[in-house]
């Protein structure tokens, strides 16, 4: 697919974002703003990095990948130059880096005063530890977070990297870049925005803060509401060896899962289930009651009900699910199933776009010249940018 501007449908077009390439959060966080419709070109190391690329990385879809050697001044200034005309710089690397490469906040505030400058770290720009290296784990471990995650009394389960990377994280660092853009439409003037991972996670976890300070929250694993600790918000294993997952906290939800479960005679009612003397004896019943048939069985009985019950699939089984069929929360596009861009607008409807690039630098003469960079082949020759042919 030709990269052309202006070819977004969301919300965000006519936003035009640099992102100077990162891992993790910073790429979700642009292709998030990708997806809802701005103009993101994507500015990476030539020969890419660890743990990104390839035409299925999906954190990498809807826009196109420019290599430049940000070690050549010349490429330094095709990204101040790119800077003049954007509303947005992205990127995601050590404090400090940014401005001895020479295109630090002051730098690109000379260039474009009006450009919010988004920066994604884990420690944050300043702290004891903001030097320091650290991955998603080690972000939420001091947020208080990872102490209460799985369903394991003896040591802490971490979900992937979905709650510091994507949720303390990309998310955010998006919501940042949204607020500073509606103030600079204001003000006339850009800023700085300093999303860093620990300080995401610790706002998500602001509920079990709220819990812990109200005296209804235990530091212990599986001894709460929300982590295992009541029978009737739990995860049960099935016939055939899959599971389902119960969520029935309230009363009116409660009765109807004892009830197509077939055990209302034999489960304590809604005064007694809250009863710690109970609770091993209704955990026994469940188990024992959901191993009696496969989770596709279980899936019929709950289907469509309040008894918040719902089949654990795998990921190559979501898209075929009816309800995410229906509201088609999977697409295959370009030859890849994946997932659309979140939210849903009435008017405004994101549509996705040019899929992940096969490589860093296939698309850099087109885009810097689509961008209005002059002389890029000069830029190629010099080796301060990279064509790559895919």
């Amino acid at each position: 697919m030709a990269y052309e501007l202006g070819q977004g449908t969301g919300p965000l077009a006519g936003i035009k974002v640099v992102e100077i390439a990162g891992i993790g959060p910073s790429p979700h966080a642009c292709m998030i703003l990708a997806d809802l419709g701005a103009d993101v070109i994507r500015v990476e190391r030539p020969g890419g990095q660890v743990l990104t690329g390839g035409s299925h990385d999906l954190l990498n879809r809807g826009r196109p990948s420019v290599a430049l050697n940000l070690k050549d001044p010349k490429a330094v200034e095709t990204v101040l130059d790119l800077v003049e005309q954007a509303d947005v710089l992205v990127e995601g690397m050590r404090p400090g880096v940014a401005e001895r490469l020479g295109f630090g906040p002051e730098a690109c505030e000379q260039r474009n005063p009006r450009l919010v400058f988004a920066r994604m770290t884990g420690w944050g720009q300043e702290g004891p530890w903001a030097q320091a290296a650290g991955h998603d784990m080690n972000y939420i471990a001091i947020t208080g977070t990872l102490h209460g995650l799985g369903q394991d009394k003896s040591k802490p389960q971490f979900p992937a990297n979905l709650v510091g990377d994507f949720g303390g994280g990309s998310t955010y660092l998006v919501i940042g870049i949204l607020a500073a853009l509606l103030e600079a439409r204001v003000s006339g003037k850009g800023q700085v925005v300093d999303a860093a991972i620990v300080d995401g996670t610790a706002s998500l976890n602001a509920m079990t803060s709220a819990f812990l300070a109200g005296g209804g929250f235990r530091e212990e694993r599986v001894s709460n509401l929300l982590d295992g600790g009541t029978p009737y918000y739990d995860v049960y294993e099935t016939a055939d060896g899959e599971h389902m997952s119960v969520g029935a906290l309230e009363p009116q939800f409660y009765d109807l899962l004892v009830e197509l479960l077939g055990i209302k005679d034999q489960a304590p009612d809604n005064l007694e289930r809250f009863d710690p003397a109970r609770s091993a004896e209704l955990r026994d019943l469940l188990t024992t009651t959901f191993k009696t048939r496969t989770r596709d069985e279980w899936s019929a009985v709950f289907d469509g009900t309040d008894a918040c019950v719902a089949p654990i699939l795998k990921m190559s089984e979501a898209p075929e699910h009816p309800h995410m069929k229906a509201r088609e929360v999977f697409v295959e596009h370009e030859g890849i199933v994946q997932p659309q861009p979140a939210p849903r607008f009435s008017r405004t409807t994101p549509r996705l776009g040019m899929p992940p690039a096969a490589g860093p630098g296939v698309h850099t003469r087109e885009a810097l010249t689509a961008w209005g960079i002059e002389d890029v082949d000069g830029l190629i020759s010099s080796g301060a940018a990279v064509q790559v042919e895919g």
